[in-house]
Formats: structure tokens, C-alpha cells, sequence
């Protein structure tokens, strides 16, 4: 299998990384191409074959499109006559544009199914959501993507709301992970510690869920105490609005991003 991602960016590198670490391809196969491809010198380096949009469709079984909202269309129309050569799957990675929009960009020359992932495919810690309108390719794109984290199958009018829980969910959760390491800051320690045990507590918080497919509460009532230590920041934080503040966010960043065409 030869994979190639057109507009390797931030998530597309992730991805190209992530494929060849866990799902074992070798960086030969994994093609990678940009607007400026002298910013890939570093994985030509390592061996990911680096070359223009339309190589990548032609000599690539699954090609994922990273580009921007704006720049879908001009690649489809770019690398349309090559999609409609032989047994090809587009991926598309795009937020906001829809498969039937891209099934008609291509002339249909193509199946089509839309991906979210997020950064952390690139240590097999991504939770990608995947829609698409037939089941057998569903599958194989889930097959590719199954190493880099978690996948979840989902009907596609539920990919602007992935695209922000999954995605943007990312820095969302990165901004409290800082903000409890402030905090561990102006209790003691250095910033190098409290962003290390930040980082692990919130590892182990989600670790907790994964595992014991427990609700959020439940765990939290384990390390809550009468009078304790815990419930008193726990309280304090919800007096200032902590999950207010981030539910807002969410529906903030959802209602925006029809704006990313």
C-alpha cells in the first residue's frame, strides 16, 4: 500500500509519522507533497518521498487531502484526471467540505471519506472520527487509520462537531494542562516539574476513563473526600465557571467554523 497526503502540514506530517511508526509503512511509501516542498526536506531526509500533488495521486492507493478549506477545490481540480485512473480511495482531512462537494469537484471519479484526526497521530495517540457513505471503504480507512489511536465511525453531519471536540479539543486541552502547571508553579515548583506532572495527571485521568469506561463523576468521586483538599478546588474552580468556560468554548469554535470556507 502507498499512501500519499497532499498539503503535509502540522497534521499531515503527524499522520505520514504516525503511519510509518505504528502502522509499520515504510517511509518509501509514504508520499508527502506541499505548496512549498523545500519545507519536507527534513522527512526527504529520513526517506519520505517527497514530489508534486499530482505524482502523489497518481502513485498513491489512498490519497489524504490536508490541505485548507480554501485551496480543496484547486487540488481536486488538479488531481482529478490522475483520480480516475485505477483503484483509489480519497481521504479527506478538510474541515467543512463535504464529500458530496468534493464527490462533485472530482466528477465522482473517486470514493470519498472525510477523516478528523488530530496531532497526536504522530505517537499513535490520536482519536480520529471517519464518515464516509460506503461501509467496505469506511473499513479500509479505518484499517489505516485504527494504529494511530482510536477510531470512531460517525454519520458526516457530525464532523463539524468531531472536528472541534476532536481537533481543536487538542489545544483545548493542552490550555488547562498549562494552566494547572501555572498553578503547580505558584505552589513550589519548577516550571519543568509542574508541566511533567501535569501532563502525566491529565494522562492518567484519560487513561482512567479508557480503561473503566467509567463517567468523569464517578472517578472524581474516588479522589473526593468530606471536607478534603479536592472537592474545596474542585468547587472553587466550578464558582468561576471551569465547565461553563469550556462548554462555552466549544459551541464558540462550532459555531465558527462554517466561516472556514
Amino acid at each position: 500500500m502507498k499512501v500519499g497526503i497532499i498539503g503535509a502540514g502540522n497534521i499531515g506530517c503527524a499522520i505520514a509519522k504516525g503511519l510509518v511508526e505504528y502502522k509499520k509503512l515504510a517511509p518509501s511509501d509514504v508520499y508527502l507533497s506541499r505548496k512549498k516542498n523545500g519545507l519536507l526536506s527534513d522527512h526527504k531526509k529520513v526517506g519520505f518521498t517527497v514530489s508534486d500533488n499530482k505524482t502523489v495521486a497518481s502513485e498513491c492507493d489512498i490519497i489524504i487531502l490536508a490541505v485548507l478549506p480554501g485551496q480543496a477545490k484547486e487540488v481536486i481540480l488538479e488531481i482529478k484526471s490522475v483520480l480516475k485512473k485505477g483503484d483509489k480511495i480519497l481521504v479527506s482531512v478538510v474541515a467543512a467540505i463535504s464529500i458530496k462537494e468534493i464527490a462533485t469537484w472530482s466528477e465522482n471519479s473517486v470514493p470519498v471519506v472525510r477523516v478528523m484526526p488530530n496531532t497526536a497521530a504522530e505517537y499513535g495517540a490520536s482519536m480520529t472520527c471517519i464518515a464516509g457513505l460506503n461501509n467496505e471503504t469506511i473499513e479500509v480507512v479505518k484499517e489505516l487509520f485504527e494504529p494511530l489511536g482510536q477510531t470512531m465511525v460517525i454519520k458526516e453531519q457530525l464532523m463539524p462537531a468531531a472536528t472541534i471536540m476532536a481537533a481543536c479539543g487538542i489545544a483545548f486541552f493542552l490550555r488547562f494542562i498549562r494552566a494547572v502547571s501555572q498553578g503547580g508553579i505558584q505552589i513550589g515548583f519548577h516550571a519543568d516539574e509542574a508541566g511533567k506532572i501535569a501532563a502525566q495527571t491529565a494522562r492518567g485521568a484519560a487513561e482512567l476513563l479508557m480503561r473503566t469506561e467509567h463517567h468523569p463523576e464517578t472517578e472524581i468521586d474516588r479522589v473526593t473526600t468530606p471536607m478534603g483538599c479536592t472537592i474545596a478546588g474542585l468547587n472553587e474552580m466550578e464558582h468561576f465557571g471551569l465547565s461553563s468556560a469550556m462548554i462555552k468554548g466549544i459551541v464558540k469554535s462550532y459555531s465558527g467554523i462554517s466561516d472556514l470556507k
